[in-house]
């Protein structure tokens, strides 16, 4: 055994791992900050058992080599920054038990050779980005019991029958994909299933009686697809059911009672707005069959003793939150819970930077100028370095404010802190930065608005990538917004704050504005009124915030959808055209449906409504249309009445699943 787990290695794994024993059964160099190729010569370790390279930084590609180790057990090599396809040599481990590739960047479709591992008792591809659909012959490894989870990847097609053949399995996880069609029935068959997790798919139809058979289910989740009709009662009747989501579908009638259901924090529901429940905890309408005049009157007395008494409590729960925090804000300015990242001197950033030259600045704001810098180890390694102008009015507390939203959030469509520094620069001055990941294509603003006399000329987006950003961003304001805990309002979206890695995927930015609600939309931070004004940027802040109305989700949704309006149209929502109260809602709105072509960015006009037939062109203009349909449904002037983001972000991928068709 070598085992070199948990320490701080830095550089390449040398090639001349090779030359290691032949008798070696385990190498372990899982959490280092291995960086560079995995090397072709570990394929010489033909005795190994267990690998695990887990939790380093390592780049391209998965050696097939990797299939020559036919004795292996295990095989980790998640949370890298791994790229290219998953080799089809894996499928030659036949001993293999245990498989995680997860949180790397492996594209591709699955290949259907993993079948020969006919012994894995786990697999793990999360968090990728695997696309198509899922192969058949993956659900012949009846070993599989621990574990199967796809989630977050961008699959495709139907949940295969064969689903049905692994009666084994403990965790079935293929959330948050592109699956369409209905959950197949043979899904009862997995009889020994404890935690399902099918949400945020395209799937439809109804939830199959056969799951009545998975009477050891413990956690379910089927929210955000397009599933109808009823909620089964035997969903009731499972003792062990411990978490059932079921939010935002399109289910109807009324909510079983019994086991799960007598516990409301157990059950989601919210978002079906065709269901009915016989108590008032659910949040839903009464069933009108279950309402007798008598238990009415009854409820009703109830709530009237019970409402004030609630609110009284609330509200003076909310003032002591308030006070505590206060006072918890004044003594500790800068989160401690950030301690835990590395930390970096001024002199460190004075140095990565040259001095904060101009020459390496790369952006500014209101509250503070971007550099690039090149921390210089082994090799240089670069970052963006957020130096905040302190003498700029709400500067203090929008530093204070950034590090408290990304010290909750983490998601692959935002921006990631590797560090902050807090101290006094050499003339004793106040110092505040913020040390991110650096983004090499900038930000969405210089591509949608190319500037001849910039360092990095811009080529035109095309409209793959158009929709690829749209649907980036959507992702990540689903994300703040459903399964950030508290639930975060970014408040300053727009194209200078959505950045761009070198393979053009977007990150959202810029969280000094950002907001944490709580319980709901009505109960905000207690630093919501830390800044004054409205909260957001000209041309893109909604119009309820500029009458002093709270901050909500909403407020995004509009930023959103005038973001989609100005990436088809290449305006400013600012630009100078508009004059006489014509905005740019309203000129997309006007030239809808016939004259769409003549409000179109040229450059995407060229590219894909250049040379066709009338037929062929009308086909082409559909994408175009939907993208100006949702950009106008999310920027309506009335809050309401705008989408909410789980609806906006599946719209996003039905549209782009509809321009991929159109080209293939």
């Amino acid at each position: 055994m070598l085992c070199l787990d948990f320490n701080g290695f830095e550089g390449r794994i040398p090639s001349s791992i090779g030359n290691l024993s032949q008798d070696l059964k385990v190498l372990l160099l899982t959490e280092n900050k291995l960086t560079g190729e995995i090397p072709l010569e570990i394929g010489k370790l033909s005795s190994l058992t267990a690998l695990s390279l887990q939790s380093n930084m390592l780049t391209g590609h998965i050696p097939d080599t990797v299939g020559d180790l036919q004795n292996l057990s295990l095989l980790s090599i998640a949370d890298n920054k791994l790229s290219g396809e998953i080799p089809q040599s894996i499928g030659k481990l036949d001993q293999l038990t245990i498989l995680y590739l997860r949180e790397n960047e492996l594209v591709g479709r699955i290949p259907a050779s993993l079948a020969g591992c006919k012994n894995l008792l786990e697999l793990n591809l999360s968090s990728n980005r695997l696309n198509g659909n899922i192969p058949r012959e993956l659900f012949s490894v009846h070993t599989l019991s621990i574990g199967l989870d796809l989630s977050h990847n961008q699959l495709t097609g139907n949940l295969p029958l064969e689903i049905g053949k692994l009666i084994n399995l403990n965790l079935l996880s293929i959330s948050n994909n592109q699956l369409s069609g209905e959950i197949p029935s043979t899904l009862g068959d997995c009889i020994l299933l404890q935690t399902l997790h099918l949400e945020a798919n395209l799937l439809k139809g109804g939830i199959p009686k056969s799951l009545v058979n998975l009477r050891g289910i413990v956690e379910m989740d089927l929210s955000q697809n397009y599933l109808s009709g009823e909620i089964p009662e035997f969903l009731g009747s499972f003792s062990s059911l411990n978490i059932l989501n079921l939010s935002f579908n399109d289910l109807s009638g009324k909510l079983p009672n019994g086991g799960v259901f007598e516990n409301s924090s157990a059950v989601f529901v919210e978002g079906n707005r065709k269901l009915c429940a016989s108590s008032p905890v659910f949040r839903l309408p009464l069933c009108a069959e279950s309402e007798s005049p008598s238990k009415r009157k009854k409820i009703r007395s109830i709530l009237v003793i019970c409402i004030p008494v609630a609110a009284i409590a609330l509200i003076t729960f909310a003032c002591v939150m308030v006070l505590l925090k206060k006072r918890y804000s004044a003594a500790q300015p800068t989160n401690e819970s950030l301690k835990q990242l590395k930390s970096f001197s001024y002199h460190d950033l004075s140095k990565a930077t040259d001095s904060f030259s101009s020459e390496n600045m790369i952006g500014s704001g209101r509250f503070g100028f971007v550099y690039r810098g090149c921390i210089k180890s082994d090799a240089c390694t670069i970052i963006a370095v957020k130096v905040f102008r302190l003498d700029q009015f709400g500067a203090p507390n929008n530093f204070a404010a950034e590090c408290e939203a990304l010290r909750n959030i983490r998601h692959r469509n935002l921006i990631r802190v590797i560090s902050l520094c807090s101290t006094f620069d050499p003339a004793g001055s106040e110092f505040k930065a913020l040390v991110l990941e650096y983004m090499a294509n900038g930000n969405l603003e210089t591509w949608l608005h190319p500037k001849p006399d910039k360092r990095i000329p811009k080529r035109p987006l095309t409209l793959a990538s158009t929709i690829s950003i749209a649907v980036d961003i959507a992702a990540a304001l689903e994300y703040l917004h459903n399964r950030s805990s508290p639930p975060l309002v970014h408040c300053d979206l727009k194209p200078s704050n959505v950045l761009l890695d070198d393979e053009m995927v977007a990150h959202v930015s810029d969280f000094g504005l950002a907001k944490f609600l709580y319980s709901d939309s009505s109960m905000m931070s207690s630093t919501s009124d830390s800044i004054a004004g409205p909260r957001g940027s000209v041309g893109y802040i909604a119009p309820e915030y500029a009458l002093g109305c709270k901050i909500s989700f909403e407020g995004d949704i509009y930023s959103y959808g005038i973001i989609l309006l100005e990436m088809i149209t290449g305006k400013y929502p600012t630009d100078e055209v508009f004059k006489d109260g014509m905005n740019l809602h309203k000129m997309v709105g006007s030239a809808l449906p016939h004259r769409i072509g003549e409000i179109l960015e040229p450059s995407l006009t060229k590219e894909h409504l250049g040379e066709h037939t009338s037929h062929e062109l009308v086909q082409m203009q559909r994408p175009f249309m939907q993208l100006a349909l949702l950009g106008l449904r999310c920027s309506v002037t009335s809050p309401k009445d705008r989408p909410k983001i789980e609806d906006v972000y599946k719209e996003i991928i039905a549209i782009q699943n509809m321009f991929s068709a159109l080209h293939n």
